[in-house]
């Protein structure tokens, strides 16, 4: 059990302005606990001070800021930013694991991602298993895994494609059932399990959606949902798919990561390794997401909170 005084103590968020920080520092605040939000944009994390929270700017490669953040803190939420290169992945790895162990958090719930068992191969996941034994290795630290499954928000990317092309392309096989998720509801979850905080030592639990879907079938359902019934899929090839990445602003070599990563999922190197289960299905269904967030997104409105 937490004691009385601990269930006071302050909770740092890191990635506060993004998906699934800003629901948690947002429901935690609710509380009345004790927040401190961190990120790299100062701009972006002064909505959370009039609502009681302390805003820290900070990188997450720096473990001297991270050191600071941590410090007097019961829990924290853990998370790599969107990856720019295996090495930067590896400097902030060690960075939040450093700052951990040295500030001696008791808590932390980690945003990790199903398939983060494998060692390597499996693109930017492969960086999120280095990341979690950094953390097993930290005496003392209660810790969650928590390995989200592939999230619907991916999809968005494909909007210009649509509209420009009448398909959606993408190097994932067309008929592969696939766990997938809102980062609303990895939010959610991860808000709980921090407000509880009701694990020890290391955990791990997979978070994998409503249901599994396959592209053509997320493909139908979008479909529907912006007025285009006839929308089909289209898988491209690896090599086709690399060249979408890099027209949309990504780099060869990380575009190279992802491809590898698709590489995995469509040879079962990355799968889920729960059985679905109550605990680790989530609500929101790919309906649902298709008509609050892809569809307004589609058509160019503003998605309301």
């Amino acid at each position: 059990m937490v004691s009385p005084v601990a269930l006071n103590g302050m909770y740092v968020i890191l990635g506060a302005s993004g998906n699934t920080g800003s629901i948690i520092a947002d429901f935690l605040l609710s509380k009345g606990k004790n927040v401190r939000v961190v990120g790299r944009d100062a701009r972006r994390l002064q909505r959370f001070v009039p609502k009681g929270g302390e805003a820290l700017t900070g990188d997450m490669s720096d473990a001297v800021a991270l050191t600071k953040a941590f410090r007097g803190a019961l829990a924290a939420y853990l998370l790599l930013p969107p990856i720019t290169s295996r090495e930067d992945q590896e400097r902030q790895s060690d960075a939040i694991a450093k700052a951990v162990k040295e500030s001696g958090l008791r808590y932390a719930v980690y945003l990790s991602s199903y398939g983060a068992h494998v060692p390597e191969g499996t693109g930017p996941v492969t960086g999120l298993h280095s990341s979690e034994q950094k953390l097993n290795a930290i005496g003392g630290l209660n810790l969650l895994h928590l390995r989200a499954a592939y999230y619907m928000e991916n999809n968005l990317a494909a909007i210009s494609m649509i509209q420009g092309m009448g398909i959606f392309g993408h190097a994932l096989l067309p008929d592969l059932k696939l766990p997938m998720m809102a980062t609303r509801d990895v939010g959610d979850y991860a808000a709980q399990r921090l407000l509880d905080l009701n694990f020890s030592g290391k955990q791990t639990r997979e978070l994998l959606g409503e249901r599994d879907l396959s592209m053509a079938e997320a493909t139908a359902i979008i479909g529907r949902g912006i007025g285009k019934p006839d929308l089909r899929y289209v898988q491209f090839p690896y090599d086709r798919m690399q060249q979408v990445l890099e027209q949309m602003g990504m780099p060869p070599t990380k575009a190279a990561v992802y491809i590898e990563m698709f590489k995995a999922i469509n040879t079962g190197v990355l799968a889920a390794q729960e059985p679905r289960s109550q605990e680790n299905t989530t609500p929101t269904s790919f309906e649902k997401f298709v008509q609050e967030v892809f569809a307004p997104a589609y058509h160019g409105k503003a998605v309301t909170d």
